[in-house]
């Protein structure tokens, strides 16, 4: 059977601003990735040759998104906002081009999966010329009515002109809808205006394809599938559901997690086998977790690798650049950043590792800093393989440790480190006999006194 090819028009314009945000709202964020990045995956994954992007006159970040995202997309300008078959007509350039399906997708719906998306260009495939996406709404206040004959899909009906029979209708319209690509243009350009807001519906598809003698069909998917998104409530909820389904993967997958209900993942968070969370752990995006690694409760990463074997935390921090190599510890307290932790190193307390390499089996004790930032530039410490960083030492950057060095506690290193060397760098102590005994004296003779022992 010959391959049936796919166009994507996905509908970014539109300003949200019941979102309260300069920010567009195809861009707002959930687990990490702006909303549209998920509905251009998802017909991307639906087997869709072809993404056509349409825009508002003012998105130039979405469009800078969507150039990153699939460099090979379309992008169009809806300068007027005069509705969504108005928006679909915006690409129209690439509707010409001739496809076999078209997918109407829209940038706030970023919970709708590349499954849901295949259901409907199946049904195109099986005769229909029209499919259209519903639901059954828990509360159905204000979502137009899918109303079916049979099979088939009859009309559209928007909750303001529905009859009281059609507002019993349980089944919703979720905005999504696919075309067959010999009769769209047909279809769309017969769409008008001429209701009470003047625009140009999409929704009327359906009546004009069965008056063409085409054939219009409604398919099932849950409510989440297709929740729209106006409002922070409602990015939030998403972000909920979102996060369900990570969870979900991570555990089908095999990693164990102690308190699901509070981990939060990103988009792109993967695990290797026997992996064991603790509560309270979030992950940002770009972090990968190694096979039989554990992460420790409150810990939070970032742009991070995790080795083999390794354990993080609780309550540590991997920032961006964080690379563990296999069976590192990095305990409480902790902070890496643009560092290479290698193979069985240690910094179980209290550090802060930045900009640096830490070589295999190194220990970093308690309170050490690497000094990375000099105020202008940032520089590297390095330190090598079974070095031994006493506790709270100060590493000033650019510095090299050699490798099996040992430096003393307390000490401020400004220089390099022979190999297999000891370093103190730090006042000479000074003991002065019964000083405080002497001190607590004086004082004890009230406030006429305030001189303290010398000696």
């Amino acid at each position: 059977m010959k391959r049936r090819t796919c166009l994507a028009i996905v509908l970014a314009a539109g300003e949200g601003t019941r979102m309260r945000s300069d920010l567009p709202k195809p861009l707002q964020v959930i687990a990490g990735s702006p909303m549209l990045a998920y509905v251009l995956k998802a017909a991307r994954e639906a087997g869709c040759d072809e993404i056509a992007v349409v825009v508002g006159p003012n998105d130039a970040a979405v469009k800078t998104l969507v150039d990153e995202l699939v460099p090979k997309a379309q992008i169009f300008e809806q300068r007027e906002r005069r509705g969504t078959a108005h928006a679909v007509l915006a690409a129209k350039n690439a509707i010409d081009r001739g496809v076999d399906d078209i997918l109407v997708v829209l940038a706030d719906t970023p919970l709708v999966r590349s499954e849901t998306l295949a259901k409907l260009r199946g049904a195109l495939a099986k005769g229909a010329d029209v499919a259209v996406l519903g639901f059954i709404a828990k509360d159905p206040t204000g979502y137009g009515r899918l109303v079916t004959q049979g099979r088939e899909l009859t009309a559209i009906r928007e909750e303001r002109d529905a009859s009281a029979q059609e507002r019993a209708v349980a089944l919703c319209n979720a905005g999504l809808m696919a075309l067959s690509g010999k009769h769209a243009l047909a279809i769309l350009d017969c769409i008008d205006n001429r209701n009470t807001k003047g625009e140009f519906y999409l929704t009327d598809a359906v009546a004009i394809a069965r008056d063409m003698g085409l054939k219009a069909v409604a398919i099932e998917t849950e409510e989440d599938d297709v929740r729209g998104i106006n409002t922070k409530t409602q990015l939030a909820e998403a972000e909920a559901v979102m996060q369900q389904r990570l969870r979900a993967a991570a555990l089908e997958a095999g990693v164990t997690m102690i308190a699901p209900e509070t981990v939060f993942l990103s988009a792109d968070t993967k695990f290797g086998k026997d992996v064991t969370i603790e509560p309270n752990v979030v992950f940002g995006l770009g972090v990968t977790v190694g096979n039989g690694a554990l992460i420790r409760a409150f810990s939070h990463l970032e742009g991070a690798h995790v080795g083999n074997g390794a354990r993080v935390g609780p309550f540590a921090r991997l920032r961006p650049g964080a690379e563990l190599g296999t069976d590192v510890h990095i305990g409480n307290f902790v902070e890496v950043k643009a560092a290479k932790i290698e193979a069985g190193a240690k910094a179980n307390h209290l550090a802060y590792i930045g900009d640096a390499r830490v070589g295999s089996g190194a220990n970093v004790g308690a309170g050490t800093i690497t000094c990375n930032y000099d105020g202008v530039a940032k520089h590297c410490t390095d330190i090598g393989k079974e070095a031994f960083i006493g506790s709270n030492s100060a590493l000033v950057a650019p510095v090299k440790i050699g490798d099996r060095a040992y430096i003393g506690s307390g000490s401020v290193v400004t220089q390099d480190v022979p190999t297999d060397a000891l370093v103190v760098a730090r006042s000479r102590q000074i003991t002065k006999p019964g000083w405080a005994k002497r001190l607590r004296q004086l004082k004890g003779l009230g406030k006429k006194s305030s001189k303290r022992p010398t000696k």
